[in-house]
């Protein structure tokens, strides 16, 4: 099986996972694992890597193009293993609430390309068009007072209010022909909370219909 793991912060996820049974599993080659730097799929100078989100709001949202680069790159690099195929997870407080039975399925797996999401969220063109699965490891959100940019991001943030958080967007407008919603540009703020109450509602709807019902 191999596993890779796209993320802004390798040193993070490499410390515990060289250790005890992973790094056993490494050595006796059950496991294949590489853990990457989204950065390395950048294009610009700066390695920019996340943008504000349209529509305003506080926090920053994760760009599609170095995400749709990673996942590509990583898929190619292994299309001709024989037998090996690719299932693209994206690590997100509104995905499937990962559980036993969800462990036994992905360890049938023969290759993970894990997205760890960060800030405020992925672009949803990434959600939209590149992943297979959204996946959460609880139900919460950890927002240390004092430590967040701007406190407001605790009110905004999923499982407030029992409701997911709506989707997110920022720039490119236009990516792969996939558009911003026009909403989101139309500088209205009343219409946009709307916007965004109505796709919070629509999204707990869809990936964690218990919520609504709690």
């Amino acid at each position: 099986m191999r596993i890779d793991i796209i993320t802004l912060f390798p040193e993070i996820c490499r410390a515990p996972l060289n250790e005890s049974m992973m790094k056993r599993a490494q050595e006796n080659g059950a496991l294949e694992l590489h853990v990457h730097n989204l950065r390395d799929w950048t294009s610009d100078k700066h390695h920019v890597v996340d943008d504000a989100p349209f529509g305003g709001g506080q926090g920053m949202v994760m760009k599609p193009e170095p995400i749709f680069a990673a996942v590509e790159d990583l898929r190619n690099q292994t299309s001709n293993v024989k037998h090996q195929t690719s299932k693209v997870i994206l690590m997100s407080p509104a995905g499937r609430r990962f559980d036993q039975s969800l462990a036994t399925e992905l360890s049938q797996e023969s290759h993970l390309i894990v997205i760890c999401g960060h800030y405020e969220g992925v672009d949803h063109r990434v959600v939209e068009h590149l992943i297979d699965e959204e996946i959460s490891i609880g139900d919460y959100v950890l927002l240390i007072p004092d430590v967040l940019g701007d406190e407001q991001s605790a009110h905004d943030d999923s499982f407030h209010e029992g409701l997911l958080e709506a989707p997110q967007y920022t720039r490119p407008g236009e990516f792969r022909d996939w558009k911003v919603p026009e909403i989101l540009l139309s500088g209205n703020h009343a219409q946009i909370a709307a916007w965004r109450k109505q796709q919070a509602k629509k999204r707990t709807r869809e990936n964690r219909p218990d919520l609504l019902r709690d």
